[in-house]
C-alpha cells in the first residue's frame, strides 16, 4: 500500500510501505502493548477501543491502496487481539464525522473497555462528548438493537453492523440510570478503563486537562512517536510523552535544532540538507533538542520528518525522546521566534489559574503597526470583557517569560500586545475540517496547529 501522511503541515504524502517495514511498524507497536498491559494487568483480556482510518481512501492506477498505515496495521492484527476489539473496521469508512464517532460510541457503550487507543487526544474527547451529547439516542439504540436512520450512513455498512447491534435492554437501564444520577453521561461512570493510550506530547498536552475531565485519574499511556514513515519511539511509562528511541526499525540522524533553524528555509527541506553536523543516535546529549532525519525499509533516504525532539535520558546508549513540535510551528513578526510549545503552556496556564473552560485556540500573527499576535479559542460559557482582557494580559506577560526575543521586542514597542477574541464553539474545529478535506489528510492522526506564522481567515 501507500500511506498517507496526516497532512497537518502541508499536503499529503503518499509514503511506500513494503513487507518488512509494516513488519518493523508492527513489532514496535506489540512490544509497547506488551508493556502497557504487563503495566496495568486489569486490562487483560477486556475490550479494546481503537479508532483506525481505513487502508483504501483512494487507490492508485494500478490498483494499490493508499490509506492508513493504521487500519493496515489494524488488519494484520494477531486474530487473538482482534477478538477483543469493540468495534469494526468499515466504521472507518462513514465519512460523516457524527455520524462515524456515533456509531463507534453506539458499538462501544454496551462493551466492558479496558482501553481507548487513539493517535489524537482530541479524537478521544470527540468520541465522548458526542456520546453525552446523544446520549438519550444511544440509550434508546442499546435498548432497541437500532442505530439511528437520521445517521448519514451507508446502507451496505448499516446492513454489515446490523448482527452486531444486538437488544440490550439491561445495558441500556444501567446507562439510564447513570444520566439521571449524574445529570451526565461520561466515560468515568460507565466504563471502568485500565488507561488511555494516545499523544501527549507537544501541544497536545493541552487536551489533557480535558480528558481529565470526562475520564477522571485514569492513567495515560503515551503511543509513542509515530507517523505514516515509522514508529520512532516507544513510551514504557504513563504520564509521560517520552519513549525509547525504536532502534530496530529504522536509522536516524539528527542535527541541533538551534543550528536548523538557523539553517537556509528550513521548512522547505524535504530531506538531511548539506553541511549540517549529524549525530547517530548513541551521539546525542541528554537535555539536548534535535531535529531527527530518518531511513527506513520502504526507500526513504535521510527523509525529514520535520520534528523537533528532547533527549530526556538513556536506556544504555539508546536515547529517551520526547516529541516537541513540527518545526514548522514556529512564528517570528518581528524576529522573537515564538514556538507553538511556548504559546500552549502559557494559554494553559492562565486558562487554569483563571478557571477558563477552554476547548481549543489558535494563535495568528496580524501584520498591523505594530504588529501582534491575535489569539482565537472556544470555551464552554462565554467570558466576561473583564476576564477578556485579564486573559490576554496574563498569556502575554507568560510569553514574555518564556521568551526573552518575544520580551524585548514588546518592551520596544515593536510588537503589539497579545489580542484575545472569543469565537463560537465549533468554528476552529470546522477550519480543521476543511484544512483536511482539502489536504486529504486522515482525521485521526491530524494534528490541530495551535500556532500558525501567516495569518488566517477560520471562515475558509
Amino acid at each position: 500500500m501507500f500511506a498517507l501522511t496526516s497532512g497537518t503541515t502541508a499536503t499529503a504524502k503518499h509514503i511506500p510501505v513494503t513487507q518488512s517495514f509494516a513488519q518493523a511498524y508492527q513489532r514496535g507497536w506489540n512490544i509497547w502493548g506488551y508493556k502497557a498491559l504487563e503495566d496495568h494487568p486489569d486490562g487483560y483480556l477486556r475490550g479494546i477501543l481503537q479508532v483506525t482510518s481505513p487502508i483504501d481512501q483512494d487507490h492508485t492506477s494500478g490498483g494499490i491502496p493508499i490509506g492508513a498505515i493504521s487500519g493496515l496495521l489494524a488488519q494484520q492484527q494477531k486474530s487473538i487481539v482482534r477478538k477483543f476489539y469493540v468495534t469494526d473496521p468499515r466504521i472507518s469508512q462513514i465519512k460523516d464525522p457524527l455520524s462515524r464517532y456515533y456509531t463507534i460510541m453506539r458499538l462501544a457503550l454496551p462493551r466492558d473497555v479496558a482501553f481507548i487507543s487513539t493517535a489524537n487526544p482530541s479524537t478521544t474527547l470527540r468520541l465522548v462528548r458526542i456520546a453525552e451529547e446523544h446520549a438519550p439516542h444511544l440509550i434508546r439504540d442499546i435498548h432497541d438493537g437500532t442505530l439511528q436512520e437520521a445517521l448519514d450512513v451507508p446502507t451496505d455498512i448499516r446492513a454489515h453492523l446490523k448482527p452486531r447491534l444486538c437488544k440490550n435492554p439491561a445495558r441500556a437501564a444501567e446507562l439510564e440510570k447513570l444520566l439521571q444520577e449524574h445529570g451526565r453521561l461520561l466515560p468515568q461512570h460507565y466504563w471502568n478503563l485500565s488507561f488511555l493510550a494516545n499523544w501527549t506530547g507537544g501541544a497536545l498536552s493541552l487536551y489533557l486537562p480535558r480528558l481529565q475531565d470526562y475520564f477522571g485519574h485514569v492513567p495515560i499511556r503515551d503511543i509513542g512517536l509515530l507517523a505514516s514513515e515509522g514508529r520512532i519511539s516507544i513510551p514504557f511509562e504513563d504520564n509521560t510523552p517520552a519513549g525509547v528511541l525504536d532502534i530496530t526499525a529504522n536509522f536516524y540522524e539528527f542535527v541541533f535544532a538551534e543550528e536548523y533553524d538557523q539553517s537556509e528555509n528550513p521548512d522547505a527541506n524535504t530531506t538531511l540538507p548539506d553541511n549540517l553536523m549529524t549525530f547517530q543516535a548513541s551521539q546525542l546529549e541528554k537535555g539536548g533538542e534535535y531535529y531527527l532525519f530518518l531511513t527506513n525499509q520502504a526507500g526513504l533516504y535521510r527523509y525529514n520528518l520535520g520534528d523537533r525532539i528532547r533527549v530526556v535520558d538513556h536506556v544504555g546508549t539508546t536515547p529517551v525522546i520526547e516529541f516537541l513540535s513540527k518545526g514548522a510551528h514556529m512564528a517570528s513578526i518581528t524576529g522573537e521566534k515564538l514556538t507553538e510549545n511556548q504559546v500552549v503552556a502559557a494559554v494553559r496556564t492562565v486558562a487554569d489559574g483563571l478557571a477558563i473552560p477552554l476547548d481549543t485556540f489558535v494563535m495568528i500573527p496580524q501584520w498591523d503597526d505594530p504588529p501582534h499576535y491575535r489569539l482565537f479559542f472556544e470555551a464552554g460559557e462565554p467570558l466576561s470583557h473583564h476576564l477578556l482582557e485579564q486573559f490576554a494580559h496574563q498569556v502575554d506577560d507568560r510569553l514574555s517569560l518564556s521568551n526573552m526575543e518575544y520580551d524585548s521586542k514588546r518592551d520596544g514597542d515593536r510588537l503589539g500586545p497579545l489580542d484575545v477574541r472569543q469565537v463560537p464553539p465549533g468554528l476552529i474545529r470546522q477550519h480543521d475540517e476543511r484544512l483536511m478535506q482539502s489536504r486529504h489528510a486522515h482525521r485521526e492522526q491530524f494534528k490541530h496547529r495551535f500556532l500558525h506564522n501567516k495569518p488566517l481567515d477560520l471562515s475558509r
